[in-house]
Formats: C-alpha cells, sequence, structure tokens
C-alpha cells in the first residue's frame, strides 16, 4: 500500500469514525448531534435525489422526507457498514416512492408540452447539456440508472453499490455497463456537435 493509498484509507476511516460516534452519542440521548449528521450528508442527499429524478423542484421536499426518516431509525442503525451507505439505501427508496406516486398520478394527467422527447432540430448552442444528459439518464430503467448514478457520480465502488442495493458485484458491473451502452444510443445524435 503505497502512502498516498494509506492517507484516503485513513480519512475515510476517519469520516466513519466520525458518523459512528455522531450516531453512538444519538442513540445516547443527545438528539443535537443529529444536526451535525445533516450538514454533513445534506449535499450528498440532495446531489442523488437530483440526478436521480433530474426534478430540482422536489430535491428539498424529498430530501427533508429522507432526513425525518433517518432521523426515526436513526436508534435501529447497526455498524455493520458505512452510514454512507445506509443514507444512500433510504435516499434511493425516498426517489423510489416518489417515482411510483409520479407515476400513479401521470395515468390520471394528460401529458404537457413538458415532457416533449429531446429537441430534434439541429445541434444549437443553447442546449443544455447536463440537462441533455440527465433527461437520457433518467430515460433509463431504474435497475441499470441506480448504480450508473452511485458509481460515476457519487463515486462509490462496485462493492458499496451491491451492499447498497442488495445484490452481487457483477451484476452491478453488468448494470452499470449496459446503462453506459444505452445512453451512448441515447446521445447518439449529438455526439458530432460535442466533439467540435
Amino acid at each position: 500500500m503505497t502512502l498516498e493509498e494509506y492517507k484516503e484509507k485513513s480519512k475515510i476511516s476517519n469520516v466513519e469514525d466520525e458518523d459512528f460516534e455522531l450516531i453512538k452519542n444519538f442513540i445516547a440521548g443527545d438528539e443535537s448531534v443529529f444536526r451535525t449528521l445533516v450538514i454533513k450528508h445534506r449535499e450528498k442527499v440532495r446531489n442523488l435525489v437530483f440526478i436521480t429524478l433530474g426534478d430540482a423542484e422536489n430535491v428539498d421536499d424529498i430530501s427533508q422526507e429522507v432526513f425525518i426518516s433517518v432521523y426515526h431509525k436513526l436508534k435501529e442503525f447497526r455498524f455493520e457498514s458505512k452510514f454512507t451507505t445506509w443514507l444512500y439505501r433510504i435516499t434511493i427508496n425516498k426517489c423510489r416512492d416518489f417515482l411510483r406516486k409520479k407515476k400513479v398520478r401521470s395515468i390520471f394527467v394528460p401529458l404537457g408540452d413538458s415532457d416533449r422527447e429531446y429537441p430534434t432540430g439541429p445541434f444549437s448552442e443553447n442546449i443544455d447539456i447536463p440537462q441533455l444528459v440527465r433527461k437520457a439518464i433518467d430515460k433509463l430503467p431504474e435497475k441499470l440508472k441506480i448504480p450508473l448514478i452511485l458509481r460515476d457520480i457519487d463515486g462509490l465502488s462496485y462493492k458499496e453499490i451491491a451492499e447498497q442495493l442488495s445484490t452481487e458485484v457483477g451484476v452491478i458491473k453488468s448494470r452499470i455497463f449496459r446503462a453506459r451502452e444505452s445512453l451512448k444510443i441515447i446521445l447518439e445524435p449529438y455526439q458530432k456537435e460535442w466533439k467540435l
């Protein structure tokens, strides 16, 4: 192990130790430490919600629901995995709940102009590429989308993703590969313009 790898591993361990210490204090009755946990992790949660849903309008509401759920379940935390792994699992479940409710509502609401596909005209400078990529990711099935987001955007290891989604590392690698290949196909009409 190189010195750099050791430093990185120590940094991760310190973050885990700090999270575990805060959780232990919370379980012991010091509920004021919960605010510290929220401040430490709220941006990670907000980013995961935003990228999973591609919907800035609901990020704060869903993030708040995540932390309310964490507050109520924190005393059940078993210290068997990293806190962030547990937190991401709750976040993904809240996003799934939101998407399920949204699907049910969409059955009763006619499609509006805002639900149109990507622009079909020639490439233009005012196309928002990050928005285009988010929409492309949103088109992926959930079982491909979530592992891709956790790996390529949140930087989790294959093992961490497998733990969060309760599946094998090989399955995760396969899904991420398929997700990337699907994105290439969805974004193919725009690739020439991006290379200019």
